[in-house]
């Protein structure tokens, strides 16, 4: 760069999971995913809104933007085409050869032209275009903390790059260096969400419904067949395109195969009634995302002789397979960042162009921060838009009058400070429920969340006493472990143990949340359980709510039966 770059935003933006953050000399000012503000979830749209936001938090504006650092880069697409074409000397993927050369080329094409327009928006900046694992790597190994770790990256595509194993170092001006990566169509990210499509889930989206339905299956019935189709190799893996044949990067070519339909079941439709078969292919699919993610955290131990893993990457949103690699004991600890997905390469994005342009500021604000979008503190409620809606202001004794109103069985949305980063509630966002209430799962799907009701829900817990309820052994901040449970969890709060005999937790201290903690202490001063359950502020098919309009919305359109937001009691 001709001068080292003060303000850099980090962009994803035009494929989905848009979401903008803003570094200015290094720390982190904020970042948000921009379906929070927009309430169109997933979007792929300029995140407008995001950095709007974010421009009037610096007291900047466009013109002041110094650097945009964008999440792909574009001419890495451009060397797919020529081995694309190498499909044409196999029966099995000769179909597939040239729309795959197409599609690689037209997306480098249209990644440019995106490119090109980031520029017009920002007319002083230069924007860099990032490649995609690296932005996912410094999201993952700078929101850690850690002075060096192994850094793990799995998710359906960057550019090229489906998997990638790296070295993390240094803390103040994160760096990461591939050790190993593995390309598409070796896609493990690709291969969940063809079976997610398969069993009548939107892929992208709703990959999470399989995962928790996995629970309920056998997976002997399909085990060879994903033994097959997804092989591990000596580094890395491999995707039988016999049963997952290659993507084309365009519309009209299915992700599964004849073979595939064959050997399982036709194509499911979403109103379709769940049979046995469906549950047990979520099984295989499941069990087989275990294995190959333990084998690729093996191999990561191994390259980088660490003691320490972080994952990112949109698989590592399987917290079933990240809690089964903590049990099998492979690393001292393992850390997940708050966004894993595309979302926070924006984050990573930003950080790999402040660090390339030799500035001596480090970096700063990113470490072990999940609190990072829009905060409401004192908004103007006005409530003729709801008029069933009736609102009262509390006293100091928030804490103690919301841990009381859900140890009566109240169900509670939790509207305060700063909107978090990523696809969990962490208690600024959340519905509240007591686990120990009678029919409060059943009662959570059916008339709160309107989803499947095999779903479980997650528990957050006081993180001093989650060695009582739960076996994972460290801590899990962000809800994205799955974790073993203890007898007295069994005992005392069976609604949070889903059919696999595990949670998704979040541990709760002080220093991360002084106000959710001090809601769990009194609700275990009222009941003897430092355990609630905790979901996201949103019903099916909508994002979490990021503003209190959609809170309010959210309260009015579904079975909460109060909505405590900043401080002001609000219900129907």
């Amino acid at each position: 760069m001709d001068h080292i770059p003060s303000v850099i935003f980090g962009l994803c933006s035009y494929t989905h999971d848009s979401a903008a953050a803003l570094l200015v000399d290094g720390e982190l000012i904020g970042f948000v995913e921009e379906e929070r503000l927009s309430q169109h979830k997933h979007t792929k749209a300029y995140p407008r809104l995001a950095v709007e936001w974010l421009l009037g938090e610096a007291g900047l504006t466009a013109d002041d933007v110094d650097a945009v650092a964008y999440n792909f880069q574009p001419a890495r697409y451009l060397v797919e085409c020529p081995a694309a074409l190498r499909l044409a000397l196999s029966a099995i993927t000769r179909d597939r050869a040239l729309a795959r050369a197409q599609g690689f080329a037209k997306v480098a094409l249209r990644t440019q032209q995106r490119v090109r327009a980031l520029g017009r928006l920002f007319p002083s900046a230069r924007v860099v275009p990032v490649l995609h694992h690296r932005a996912h790597q410094l999201a993952a190994f700078a929101a850690s903390g850690w002075n060096e770790s192994a850094v793990l990256v799995v998710d359906s595509l960057g550019e090229r790059q489906t998997t990638t194993i790296a070295r993390g170092r240094d803390m103040l001006r994160p760096r990461t260096r591939t050790v190993e990566a593995v390309c598409d169509p070796a896609s493990l990210g690709y291969v969940y969400g063809a079976v997610t499509e398969h069993l009548g889930w939107r892929r992208g989206d709703e990959e999470g419904t399989v995962m928790a339905l996995a629970a309920l299956g056998d997976p002997k019935r399909f085990r060879h067949l994903f033994a097959r189709a997804v092989r591990t190799t000596p580094t890395g893996f491999r995707v039988d395109p016999a049963y997952f044949p290659p993507r084309a990067l365009t519309s009209g070519y299915p992700r599964t195969s004849l073979r595939f339909i064959g050997e399982t079941c036709s194509q499911r439709h979403p109103d379709e009634p769940l049979a046995d078969v469906h549950r047990d292919l979520a099984a295989a699919l499941q069990e087989r995302t275990d294995q190959v993610m333990l084998h690729l955290a093996r191999r990561a131990r191994m390259l980088t002789r660490s003691r320490r893993l972080c994952v990112g990457g949109g698989v590592a949103t399987n917290c079933v397979s990240i809690g089964r690699i903590i049990e099998a004991d492979i690393f001292d600890q393992v850390f997940v960042p708050p966004a894993p997905g595309d979302a926070g390469t924006a984050i990573g994005a930003a950080v790999a162009v402040h660090v390339d342009s030799g500035s001596r500021r480090p970096v700063s604000g990113v470490a072990r921060s999940c609190y990072l979008g829009p905060s409401f503190p004192e908004p103007a409620l006005d409530l003729t838009a709801w008029p069933q809606l009736q609102q009262k202001t509390l006293g100091i004794e928030t804490a103690e009058f919301l841990a009381d109103q859900l140890a009566h069985g109240v169900i509670v949305g939790l509207f305060q400070g700063r909107v978090e980063a990523g696809p969990r509630a962490l208690g600024n966002r959340s519905i509240l429920a007591s686990p120990l209430e009678p029919g409060v799962v059943e009662r959570l799907n059916a008339t709160v969340k309107y989803r499947e009701p095999f779903r479980p829900f997650a528990p957050m817990v006081l993180a001093e006493r989650a060695e009582e309820f739960f076996t994972l052994g460290q801590e899990a901040p962000y809800m994205s472990m799955a974790s073993g449970v203890t007898a007295t969890a069994r005992e005392r709060v069976p609604s949070i143990v889903h059919a696999n005999g595990t949670s998704r937790l979040q541990t709760v201290s002080k220093l991360q949340n002084p106000f959710v903690h001090a809601v769990l202490t009194a609700f275990a001063r009222r009941t003897g359980v430092p355990v609630l359950i905790n979901t996201s502020l949103n019903v099916k098919g909508k994002p979490i709510c990021g503003t209190p309009a959609m809170a309010l919305d959210c309260l009015a359109d579904s079975g909460l039966d109060a909505l405590l937001l900043e401080g002001r009691w609000i219900t129907k």
